[in-house]
């Protein structure tokens, strides 16, 4: 887990050095500005909520993500428990004797477990700054020495992000390939994306800011084998990063845990899409969701809503996203 970690901010060494100091960099100032810690949130308006409060019709609700339990697939060394202390926790109380309660207590990494949602200060990137040093970049520029302590960030906090209340639109690549789930390290290209879009009967031109794009590998269906799930998922590459980031959305969403394909064409180069996305860009991305109930239906135009929980100074956030027709 160490070197892979390790691995993750490793990609930065390869890249030129740029004249960048903290107050511009390669991929920073943010266009929303040099203080800003909500990313592409920000692209989440009054107007895009009213718009997509418009496409509910009948009022039917969908679950998008995963039951959190003992046994799920969870990547590297990552642990969830929960218990009930005392089962029961308190009791019996009052002067009848009558009130018992039960708490329960989670030992987990708890924003990157089950369906999760990555935030800004979740993946970052070593490189070299103009004055020689190593420093480990996020968005915005932020460095991990001006921001990280041992009980929570002090910058980039999920707490700054605002909730997700937009159009959701699920591009079904599984069901554009005729397969149940997509093959194990099969890159997603534009041309796919695409396809999709079209087999669906949706114009790629249709796609608007502030959108939710959500991809379907079919990989939810491994969930119970976690082995197989946890091994070397399909998804987006470079090249679908760059398309994403010209239709400007405001989040991206998979049903595998890490929405870009395992491993990338350069073996190199570990999660480049995170970082190409989230650090450079800001665009947040939720993983380990599910589609069978809205794929059922043929819905791929909805309302989306998910609130990241705010744990101040948080790196992720755990949640239940939904979608509404």
């Amino acid at each position: 887990m160490k070197s892979l970690t390790s691995a993750i901010l490793v990609l930065a060494l390869s890249l030129p050095c740029f004249s960048q100091t903290r107050e511009q960099g390669p991929w920073w100032p943010s266009p929303w500005g040099a203080d800003d810690q909500a990313g592409a949130s920000n692209r989440i308006t009054a107007e895009i909520i009213l718009k997509a409060v418009q496409l509910v019709k009948t009022g039917k609700m969908y679950e998008l993500g995963q039951i959190y339990e003992r046994g799920m697939p969870l990547f590297g060394e990552r642990t969830y428990a929960m218990i009930i202390p005392g089962a029961p926790t308190g009791g019996p109380f009052g002067e009848n004797n009558m009130l018992m309660y039960f708490d329960e207590f989670l030992c987990a990494e708890i924003g990157q477990v089950g369906t999760q949602f990555d935030g800004l200060a979740h993946i970052g990137t070593r490189m070299e700054m103009a004055d020689g040093s190593t420093q480990d970049v996020f968005y915005n520029g932020v460095t991990a020495k001006e921001m990280a302590t041992p009980y929570g960030v002090t910058k980039l906090g999920i707490e700054h992000v605002r909730s997700f209340i937009t159009r959701g639109v699920l591009i079904d690549i599984a069901g554009y390939k005729g397969v149940e789930h997509l093959d194990h390290s099969y890159e997603v290209t534009v041309a796919d994306i695409r396809g999709a879009l079209a087999r669906q009967g949706m114009a790629e031109s249709s796609i608007q800011e502030g959108d939710a794009l959500l991809f379907n590998y079919g990989w939810s269906k491994l969930w119970t084998d976690p082995d197989t799930y946890n091994t070397n998922p399909p998804g987006i590459g470079m090249e679908a990063s760059e398309w994403i980031i010209s239709m400007k959305p405001s989040m991206i969403g998979s049903d595998q845990w890490t929405t870009e394909v395992v491993p990338g064409p350069d073996p190199k180069l570990v999660f480049p899409v995170h970082q190409e996305l989230i650090t450079k860009n800001g665009i947040f991305n939720l993983e380990n969701m599910v589609f069978e109930e809205v794929l059922a239906d043929e819905v791929y135009e909805f309302l989306f809503i998910f609130t990241p929980t705010r744990f101040k100074g948080g790196t992720g956030s755990p949640g239940r996203p939904l979608a509404i027709r």
